[in-house]
């Protein structure tokens, strides 16, 4: 049977963390690449972080029919998972894990409905998120403050999911996170 398991949890939350940690801990496991058209941020790399598309490139997929499931986060900000990923995960005989912004791990547990498994990682407090993002050093003052203005709309998407995750002590949510994927892998 094809699975796939959803993280997505607003931004600053650990969930890319928490799904790295899960990549460490069952072989089972393959990463999705989402495409996007947002710039690289740090160190990431075109390939293996996402697939940074231009606006046009991005479009032209949409047109194509190439995605699982697309969302323009922000004007010209676009996320999505390429129909041609999750295929090649699957050929490989393992299962695909998502790391997706809240309203396309939405969509995705809609699309894959029972071979899914989606857990939201949430903050501790929206407080604790903002300090979070500030203290990763990677987005200007105003890029912060639309991130948290978002974080608190996606909490309410929270109940949509199979699993809710509080990631205020991070090895407490890494073991609840492992015991949840072992339990769903072994199904």
């Amino acid at each position: 049977m094809n699975k796939v398991i959803i993280f997505s949890a607003p931004s600053g939350s650990g969930k890319t963390t928490l799904v790295k940690y899960c990549l460490g801990v069952f072989s089972e496991l393959q990463f999705s690449i989402s495409a996007t058209t947002r710039a690289l941020r740090g160190e990431e790399i075109h390939g293996k972080d996402y697939f940074f598309l231009s606006v046009e490139e991005f479009k032209k997929l949409i047109a194509e029919n190439a995605f699982v499931e697309y969302e323009e986060v922000y004007q010209d900000k676009f996320y999505g998972t390429l129909k041609s990923e999750v295929e090649r995960i699957w050929q490989e005989g393992k299962v695909v894990i998502f790391d997706v912004d809240v309203k396309g791990g939405v969509n995705l547990k809609k699309i894959f409905g029972e071979n899914a498994l989606s857990i939201f990682i949430a903050p501790p407090s929206i407080d604790e998120l903002e300090r979070r993002l500030i203290s990763r050093a990677t987005d200007d003052l105003e890029t912060i403050k639309t991130r948290v203005a978002k974080a608190k709309e996606e909490m309410t998407y929270a109940e949509e999911f199979d699993q809710i995750i509080i990631n205020d002590d991070l090895e407490t949510a890494q073991k609840e996170i492992e015991r949840i994927v072992r339990n769903f892998i072994e199904e």
